[in-house]
């Protein structure tokens, strides 16, 4: 079995290696996928939804993950090197810009591709509940952030951002939707 896991994982680094975005698309949208099954489940689901997870797994593959890959490029163009300074900077862009409409998008993506809510109840849903969930990211992620930049090597900020998001997006799952059922 260890053999197994240990062949995975050089298999996951090599195309990482040789093919990040793709490698990185993948992991964003099969963890994606997997944080909204266990949500379903959490909330007595007794079928999993497949065109849910399809539609999450489809978020994390054409978003979150080139999204990912490209804005930590850019930061670490701009902002070279380790000093806590540089990691400063990175942090409030990453906690402080991006975070926020990260949350936003997925609140209006998910009430209104998940759920099929009109473009109303999508804006009431995010005036409602972004504070708390905002509020919550800002509890959570800077200390996930910390240690990704101090101890993870920048290949993998993705796949543990991911690993860790999984339960990160139960949360988003659970607090996005809607008491009413759905109007599909």
């Amino acid at each position: 079995m260890s053999e197994l896991i240990i062949r995975a994982w050089t298999s996951y680094l090599r195309q990482l290696d040789c093919h990040p975005l793709r490698t990185k698309a993948i992991t964003a949208g099969v963890m994606s996928g997997l944080s909204d099954a266990i949500a379903q489940r959490i909330t007595g689901n007794k079928h999993i939804q497949m065109k849910r997870v399809m539609l999450m797994m489809l978020t994390g593959f054409a978003y979150l993950g080139p999204f990912d890959h490209f804005m930590r490029k850019i930061l670490n163009k701009l902002f070279k090197g380790n000093s806590k300074e540089t990691f400063a900077k990175k942090m409030f862009i990453q906690e402080f810009v991006i975070a926020p409409m990260n949350n936003m998008l997925f609140l209006a993506f998910y009430g209104k591709f998940v759920e099929g809510r009109p473009f109303s109840a999508v804006k009431q849903k995010i005036r409602n509940d972004f504070p708390s969930i905002q509020l919550a990211a800002w509890k959570f992620w800077p200390l996930i952030t910390y240690l990704s930049y101090q101890y993870v090597p920048l290949k993998l900020h993705l796949l543990c951002a991911n690993i860790i998001g999984v339960g990160w997006g139960v949360f988003l799952n659970l607090k996005a939707r809607s008491v009413a059922p759905s109007l599909k």
